[in-house]
């Protein structure tokens, strides 16, 4: 922890707009240097231009292949590009759309000419979804989309995300085959085309009003409104700050858009726990920017720069943990959704929470537990054999009260006004709807922590058999399971999990940095997850010996 973590971001934190949008455009990446390659994680790839990983010919490479790719795959329809507030997404926006518009594609940009041409993630992949309805799988006609951001990273950093016709993250074989092509076009120094005279104007599409319009298909707007719930919704500086005052507005809700406002700089946040600004809603540092308002709402929520995470403060708790209002969440939802098919399950990462576990194998329903990302919910959710999707990390969506997909992608503004119907129709706050679930499930301690990795150590994780794994005791108690691929659906974890009746880790390398992330929780106690945590330490270590 920094020693400066929670407090005001002062002039030595932030960013010099000048030199990073400079460096966007005059840095040419090294495609022999791995760091400047163009790499897609697990939300798209993401990079800052002054480390020469994220700048011009990065998103004119990535525009073309993904151009190439829709064609391809017979994608002809439109493709909807949204940006957040990070500087370096106006900039990267601007070079995709030329060079998607050159190729022959037809962009659509968010209409209007202030806050509310910023899109947050959620938004782009309901239009995607709107677009797409009734469309047959293979017809030309298909939509897919962009999102341009770097999610809750700090402002130096960009994003570069792209959306099939499903609405959601791209699959490993697509951002694979995208990722790949934009690296040989960066290698062989490619004049990638921006203009002439085939290129296809760019038109507009209405973001905000078709989203904001459609929301009283999924949340309860009348019981909140009719409730009198007070709502304190801080954007954190990100992509729905016109959201959230168009929904209080559409919907006659008692709601304050906190803060103030779009700031490319950010220099009103509270630095996360390494000392850097960072729009991470689930942070307990980063939501010291909220903490002021807590007294003054019923619910207090906040939204990293695209809106794809949400944070929940509640007058009675504070900043609830993420994996505990993904429980409440799930609760609440089986037992005020009845439309919602019997037989569609749950979805969650398998290192969320077990609280989830016990909630839905209460209710009768069957857990999807998949591998880290959102991507592995699309599928489901498409089809409506998912009704909710979580990650530990605050993300998560659900369906329509008829059953139907209202996103593919993480909802943070959706999330934020479930915590308010579940005041509105329960009296009770979502923290004080937890210590219930405590009382019948118990009371689950949870940690991520990291452990020093080698390249070759990750490596070895990510490709770890569960044939390794000779232990048959963890923390004083039996094994009852040694994890490599999700049960959910048989994909490779990428790393390991172990499991016993009382507590669970798992192990997965990190993308970016030397270190293993080890995830755990134990029902008996803060005491007994620090022993859980040790031990997962050593069993990797003998595993990967």
């Amino acid at each position: 922890m920094h020693e400066r973590a929670g407090m005001l971001a002062g002039e030595q934190d932030l960013i010099d707009l000048d030199e990073l949008l400079r460096a966007f455009d005059e840095v040419v990446p090294d495609p022999a240097d791995p760091a400047q390659r163009v790499v897609f994680g697990t939300s798209g790839h993401r990079g800052s231009s002054l480390s020469g990983s994220f700048n011009a010919a990065h998103i004119a490479a990535i525009s073309l292949a993904i151009a190439e790719y829709r064609a391809a795959e017979g994608i002809a329809g439109p493709l909807f590009l949204g940006a957040d507030t990070h500087a370096l997404s106006a900039p990267a926006a601007r070079a995709a759309t030329e060079v998607l518009s050159a190729a022959g594609v037809h962009v659509l940009l968010a209409a209007g000419s202030g806050d509310e041409t910023f899109v947050p993630t959620p938004a782009l992949s309901h239009a995607i979804l709107t677009h797409n309805r009734d469309r047959a799988a293979d017809d030309p006609g298909r939509a897919d989309g962009i999102v341009v951001t770097p999610s809750h990273n700090p402002p130096r950093d960009g994003g570069f995300k792209y959306n099939p016709p499903h609405g959601g993250p791209a699959d490993t074989d697509a951002t694979k085959r995208i990722a790949d092509r934009a690296n040989e076009l960066l290698a062989a120094g490619v004049e990638i085309p921006r203009g002439g005279p085939a290129t296809v104007p760019p038109g507009s599409y209405d973001f905000l009003g078709e989203y904001v319009e459609g929301l009283d298909d999924v949340i309860d707007l009348a019981a909140i409104r009719d409730a009198g719930v007070r709502i304190g919704a801080h954007p954190l500086g990100g992509a729905s700050t016109a959201y959230w005052a168009a929904i209080r507005d559409r919907y006659e809700l008692d709601l304050s858009v906190l803060g103030p406002g779009v700031d490319p700089r950010w220099a009103f946040m509270h630095l996360d726990w390494d000392g850097r600004i960072r729009m991470d809603p689930s942070s307990a540092q980063v939501m010291s920017t909220v903490a002021a308002y807590r007294d003054d709402f019923d619910i207090v929520t906040g939204n990293d720069a695209d809106a794809d995470r949400h944070g929940i403060v509640t007058r009675d708790a504070g900043l609830m943990n993420p994996n505990h209002f993904l429980a409440v969440a799930i609760d609440y939802l089986l037992t005020h959704r009845p439309d919602w098919p019997a037989a569609a399950g749950i979805g969650k990462t398998l290192v969320s929470s077990a609280m989830i576990d016990r909630v839905v194998a209460a209710h009768g329903r069957t857990l999807l537990e998949v591998p880290v990302g959102f991507k592995w919910f699309v599928p489901g959710l498409s089809e409506g054999s998912v009704v909710f999707g979580g990650e530990e990390s605050a993300g998560a969506s659900f369906q329509r009260f008829d059953g139907s997909a209202w996103s593919t992608d993480k909802d943070g503004i959706l999330l934020a006004l479930l915590a308010a119907e579940i005041r509105a129709v329960t009296g009770q706050s979502p923290s004080e709807r937890y210590r219930g679930l405590v009382e019948r499930f118990g009371d689950p301690a949870y940690a991520r922590i990291d452990a020093p990795a080698t390249a070759e150590q990750k490596a070895r994780l990510a490709a770890l058999d569960a044939d390794a794994v000779t232990d048959t005791g963890l923390a004083g108690d039996p094994i009852t399971a040694v994890l490599t691929d999700a049960p959910g659906n048989g994909a490779a974890i990428g790393g390991l999990k172990v499991q016993t009746e009382h507590a669970w880790f798992a192990a997965r390398p990190s993308g970016t940095e030397d270190v293993m992330k080890i995830y755990a929780e134990s029902f008996r106690g803060e005491d007994h997850l620090v022993q859980v945590q040790a031990a997962a330490r050593a069993l990797v270590e003998r595993a990967l010996a």
